[in-house]
């Protein structure tokens, strides 16, 4: 890769300029995309810069590497820099003007840059739809069109597992937020609309693999039985390539069968990101509903133990092991690790025999009262169990004649109530709901802080209320 990358090319994105020189990057880059002309006149784009200097929020360079005092010099610098650590080149045309351009190499890895900075997301559809065409298009040039369908195939595998990561990534962020309030808002405003809204949902929905997977297999499977298409396309391959026919033919089999296997198996990768999203928001949920527990039951004393040494660690800026450190835990608790099995643990004791003496067995008659009040316990237990139905029944029962409402005008005076909200806004992103939900301003009721959402019935849906005169 250094053959063709200088070796400082990086230099200017890691400096103590790092933030100047992206900048300037940047604005370079969006002039020279739009120019149809081979470069752009060095003079303009040190006008450019210039003017970028000139600004009151333009980022500040350490002066100790460009000793410049004005706006002018230090664009001149900046593009003598850039033309040193090989970003750009300066050429000189017939008329003596300098002409500025980006290398080739710099052009693909700035774009790469600006997608990440934007946080761009991957268009699955557009890769599904690109090799559905190309695989039920006609065959004029088969090994030009095969290389197409195996280079699209490659970015939509790489898309997914990119999609799984980012999951993966979210989960592990779960463990540094310490309130309610942040975990609801890395769910709801973070999680739900960069990846929910943005790839997981269309990837179940319009950009579903599964529409097109069995048609596409099916004809890749047919002509990698055609004699035919098997010689044009290798021999093609081959003259691409540069290669003798015989490798042409070896890869024209190597991508049909990386394709057929890259469809036929993304039922795993799917089903993992499925796993993924599932343990997320149950993690999520599930740790909201830990920090909201009482703290009277053994289970919120557990959890003011373990807050207590997390802020000691935090405080005191220890690594994990100086929990051994913390003085009130010789009180509390000794936290050890065993090396050494301890033998007695393993002990099973011998049951001697003795002889049985058959007996009676006294019949008594159950105490009503004491069944009655298990009976009471125990559907109490199912009743306070949050479901789906339960949810759409809620909502359906305050919704009434309404077409919307907001979630601040549903009950809020425990934290079953609050609860409930919760999972009312995490059951309006499922498309069989009743209802549908619109994220609204962050508003504080009877001392609980959310994002406030409005709750609107479905259209072209089956409400609860009209599933039930259905059922009726």
């Amino acid at each position: 890769m250094f053959h063709i990358i200088p070796n400082n090319f990086f230099v200017p994105l890691s400096s103590q300029n790092r933030i100047v020189y992206w900048e300037c990057i940047s604005r370079l880059f969006a002039i020279m995309e739009h120019q149809f002309s081979f470069g752009v006149e060095r003079e303009v784009l040190v006008d450019e810069l210039e003017f970028y200097f000139g600004q009151e929020n333009a980022a500040q360079l350490v002066e100790e590497e460009f000793q410049a005092d004005d706006s002018r010099s230090r664009a001149n610098g900046i593009l003598r820099r850039l033309e040193y650590y090989g970003w750009i080149e300066v050429e000189t045309d017939k008329s003596y003007v300098q002409r500025v351009n980006f290398k080739e190499y710099a052009v693909k890895i700035i774009k790469t840059l600006l997608d990440i900075a934007d946080g761009k997301q991957i268009e699955y559809q557009g890769y599904i739809y690109t090799i559905y065409s190309l695989v039920k298009g006609t065959m004029d040039k088969p090994g030009i069109v095969l290389m197409q369908i195996w280079e699209n195939t490659d970015y939509l595998i790489t898309g997914l597992k990119n999609l799984n990561s980012n999951i993966k990534h979210y989960i592990d962020d779960l463990t540094r937020h310490s309130t309610v309030a942040q975990i609801m808002d890395a769910l709801f405003n973070d999680y739900i609309t960069n990846i929910v809204d943005k790839a997981y949902h269309r990837l179940l929905t319009s950009d579903n693999v599964s529409k097109f997977r069995p048609e596409i297999m099916q004809c890749l499977e047919k002509r990698s039985h055609n004699e035919e298409f098997l010689e044009k396309a290798s021999a093609e391959i081959a003259a691409i390539r540069e290669v003798s026919e015989e490798e042409g033919r070896e890869l024209t089999y190597r991508y049909l069968h990386e394709i057929i296997e890259a469809f036929r198996n993304m039922d795993e990768i799917l089903q993992e990101i499925n796993q993924k999203n599932t343990q997320y928001q149950r993690a999520a949920i599930n740790r909201a509903k830990f920090l909201l527990a009482g703290n009277e039951d053994v289970r919120g004393q557990l959890k003011e133990i373990l807050m207590g040494i997390n802020e000691e660690i935090n405080r005191e800026n220890m690594d994990l092991g100086g929990i051994y450190r913390i003085d009130f835990l010789d009180d509390l608790v000794r936290i050890y690790q065993c090396s050494i099995l301890e033998q007695s643990s393993l002990y099973l004791a011998v049951e001697g025999k003795k002889e049985f003496i058959p007996s009676s067995l006294e019949s008594e008659e159950p105490d009503e009262e004491l069944r009655r009040e298990k009976m009471r316990k125990m559907a109490e237990k199912i009743r306070k169990v949050i479901s789906v139905e339960k949810i759409q029944n809620y909502v359906n029962r305050y919704l009434a004649e309404k077409d919307e409402l907001e979630a601040s005008q549903l009950p809020l005076n425990n934290e079953e109530d609050f609860i409930k909200l919760i999972y009312v806004r995490l059951y309006g992103q499922r498309k069989n709901m009743g209802y549908v939900i619109e994220t609204l301003e962050e508003r504080e009721v009877n001392g609980y802080r959310f994002k406030d959402f409005r709750i609107r019935r479905r259209e072209n849906g089956i409400s609860g209320r009209n599933a039930a005169k259905r059922k009726g």
